[in-house]
């Protein structure tokens, strides 16, 4: 048992503190060091017991499992923190993740899932619920968009079409001709787009706008097969 993964549990129910503890210690990898029904409790136990994992619920009386996850992160070396919840909750999976656990599964999960999980955990990988998995990619793509759209705030909706056109190799003629701008107005309108977005020259300002991807924000112009030439 001296290599064994030492766990510490978490949950203010005592059957389910008890049946965590029947579950894990029936397998020879595992020996639960400590109990705890409350999140002081829970903080206060893992600096005594310095576990490899705590397992906390996140609904605690007092102090939150979020914040025993953070605290205890923080002051116990080493140990690495899976969140057990009732229910799919994304305020609370985004809370914990930024506390610092290392998982978020739900009570659901199945036995040996559990095991699978807090194994990976105690490897020092991570390991989201599936059930939530959808969620973080989706929570994730629109902080990279909200980032991109940052990038191009100082420009007008006919400024950014036109380094849209830009990125795409257009000269200011066809843009003109696809914007049903005239040429001239083109030019000044790439001259404010580099100087608001600090690029020197036309194959800067394309990569910048390649980088932030602007065709996430702009939608494409119609074909100017009908434009007029």
């Amino acid at each position: 048992m001296s290599n064994a993964v030492r766990i510490l549990i978490a949950d203010d129910h005592s059957v389910v503190r008890a049946g965590l503890r029947a579950l894990l210690e029936r397998h020879g990898r595992f020996r639960v060091v400590a109990e705890a029904s409350t999140g002081e409790e829970a903080i206060a136990k893992a600096q005594e017991s310095q576990p490899d994992v705590a397992v906390l619920d996140v609904r605690m009386p007092g102090v939150s499992g979020i914040e025993a996850c953070r605290q205890i992160v923080e002051t116990v070396p080493g140990c690495r923190v899976i969140m057990l919840t009732s229910y799919a909750e994304d305020e609370l999976l985004f809370a914990a993740i930024q506390a610092g656990a290392s998982g978020y599964v739900l009570k659901r999960i199945g036995d040996n899932e559990l095991i699978q999980a807090i194994e990976r955990i105690s490897r020092g990988e991570g390991m989201l619920d599936p059930a939530m998995t959808a969620t973080v990619f989706a929570e994730m793509r629109k902080a990279n968009q909200a980032q991109h759209a940052a990038a191009f705030s100082n420009l007008t909706s006919q400024e950014l079409a036109v380094l849209a056109l830009v990125a795409e190799g257009l000269t200011n003629r066809q843009i003109a001709i696809k914007l049903y701008l005239g040429e001239g107005t083109v030019r000044n309108y790439v001259s404010s787009v580099l100087a608001k977005i600090g690029a020197s020259n036309r194959a800067e300002a394309a990569a910048y706008a390649v980088k932030n991807n602007i065709r996430e924000l702009v939608i494409p112009t119609p074909d100017d097969e009908n434009a007029p030439h």
